[in-house]
């Protein structure tokens, strides 16, 4: 499969634009952009994503993943810069007029050794929450594809997080934003995890005892969101 990195270089060639014009296009500084060809950033998500699709006129799950076609698929938000015209906004399965729509993020999570985004059987796919609902639990509706969600497997985060839980994950938060619950990506393991600031450094931190805490080498997390809410299906 290919890299993030070789991907760009493809479509940066193909739209005959520049890392700068890139790099403004997406509203972000050309170090940040540079840092995707280089491969110091191995993933792209949420707002940049989508940005960074429509400036090269790519399908945006074929350039955060390499999977699928490089086109763009009808009904995406990507526009056509070579004829300069918008492709339709209208999904194949449009979402219904007051609902927001939470797509699946590529992979699963582990919730204990970890998971090599392998194809699991996900519980859900997709979700359509009504807006007033998304706004009581978040407090603002986010942009499309901002928030994505995933299916959490394992023990390692027992009581609060059981396997098969759904998880929604802020895509746009790729840094450590305080003590909280992330979508991490270490050693190319996706789990969700707690990361703790401690006086020696950053810390992984799991719910279950039986799972201890460790400090993380400098560079080896990978932020790929945030986690805000969960929600499974449990007996009664």
């Amino acid at each position: 499969m290919t890299t993030l990195a070789e991907r760009l270089t493809v479509a940066i060639t193909r739209a005959n634009l520049t890392k700068a014009e890139l790099a403004r296009r997406v509203g972000i500084s050309a170090p940040s952009v540079n840092g995707w060809f280089t491969g110091k950033a191995k993933f792209l998500r949420g707002e940049n994503l989508l940005a960074a699709a429509k400036a090269l006129a790519v399908d945006e799950g074929w350039l955060a993943t390499g999977k699928g076609q490089m086109e763009p698929k009808r009904g995406s938000r990507v526009e056509d810069v070579h004829s300069n015209h918008e492709i339709s906004t209208v999904l194949e399965t449009e979402t219904p007029s007051g609902y927001v729509r939470f797509d699946l993020f590529e992979g699963g999570a582990g919730m204990g050794v970890g998971v090599v985004n392998q194809d699991y059987p996900e519980v859900v796919r997709t979700i359509e929450v009504a807006e007033w609902e998304v706004r009581k639990k978040l407090g603002y509706l986010p942009q499309p594809g901002r928030i994505q969600i995933i299916t959490g497997r394992g023990p390692s985060m027992r009581p609060k997080l059981e396997d098969g839980d759904i998880i929604w994950i802020d895509t746009t938060c790729d840094y450590f934003d305080g003590d909280d619950y992330y979508l991490i990506n270490i050693g190319g393991e996706t789990q969700i995890k707690m990361l703790q600031r401690r006086g020696d450094g950053l810390y992984v931190v799991s719910i279950n005892p039986d799972f201890p805490a460790y400090r993380s080498d400098d560079g080896e997390v990978a932020i790929l969101g945030k986690a805000l809410i969960h929600a499974g299906l449990r007996r009664f």
